[in-house]
């Protein structure tokens, strides 16, 4: 059994005192009867909060879809520079959210930020291979020899083996989404410039069944809609 205030606010949407003035309002119902008072308890699993007539979920976990802007560090915290966590609300800071996955400082595009290690665990494990899509802009133009040697599997200057990769030219043929299936350090970048295509523009656009909201700004979010969550629970875990 959990209070109703705190099952509101943990969704990110209001603050603890928000939450009070809407309980005051008579405003949030659970199960169809107007709640009283804030500190009322349910069981998050049965539940049903509606909040000015609207339903809310009250899942256990925050998943949040961010179209990470350039500069910003996908990190929790940082003393000297902006994290993907300074752009969101204080009271999904509070959530201990952390991004699924890194992308460069100066890369953009979709980042997944939740506090379900489990299903992060799912997404990044090496060994499940969840496709990740990206739009790179490189120097030089893309050739059939660059994409057959991504397919093939890249091992790096340094050793680094990479598995088979997809790369698919654009019309400009300076432009190319490549998919990736693991995630090593700079993976995309590094690859592209063995075949002398350094990359001067990297967005990502998917992950898994999960693809970047075009209505999303650079530097906006919001929360996964139920059918994202159910897909994301869906992914297929098999080695």
């Amino acid at each position: 059994m959990e209070r109703i205030d705190k099952l509101l606010s943990a969704t990110g949407r209001w603050s603890r005192k928000e939450v009070k003035e809407l309980v005051r309002q008579g405003r949030v119902l659970a199960g169809g009867r107007v709640v009283l008072r804030p500190e009322e308890k349910g069981d998050p699993a049965a539940l049903c909060l509606t909040v000015d007539g609207v339903p809310v979920d009250c899942s256990p976990f925050v998943y949040v879809m961010l179209n990470k802007p350039e500069g910003v560090l996908s990190a929790t915290e940082d003393g000297q520079q902006p994290t993907v966590l300074d752009l969101l609300p204080p009271e999904l800071r509070q959530r201990g959210l952390f991004p699924v996955g890194r992308l460069d400082k100066d890369t953009t595009g979709l980042l997944l930020l939740t506090d379900d290690g489990d299903l992060a665990h799912r997404l990044l494990s090496p060994r499940k291979h969840v496709d990740k899509v990206y739009l790179a802009r490189v120097d030089g133009v893309v050739v059939s020899e660059d994409i057959e040697a991504l397919a093939a599997g890249l091992t790096l200057a340094d050793g680094t083996r990479c598995l088979p990769a997809g790369l698919k030219p654009l019309a400009d043929g300076r432009s190319c989404l490549v998919t990736l299936r693991e995630g090593k350090y700079h993976q995309v970048k590094r690859m592209l410039a063995a075949r002398g295509k350094p990359v001067r523009a990297l967005h990502r656009l998917s992950m898994g069944p999960l693809t970047l909201d075009g209505e999303l700004k650079p530097g906006k979010w919001r929360f996964l809609t139920l059918q994202e969550r159910t897909e994301l629970q869906r992914l297929d875990c098999a080695t």
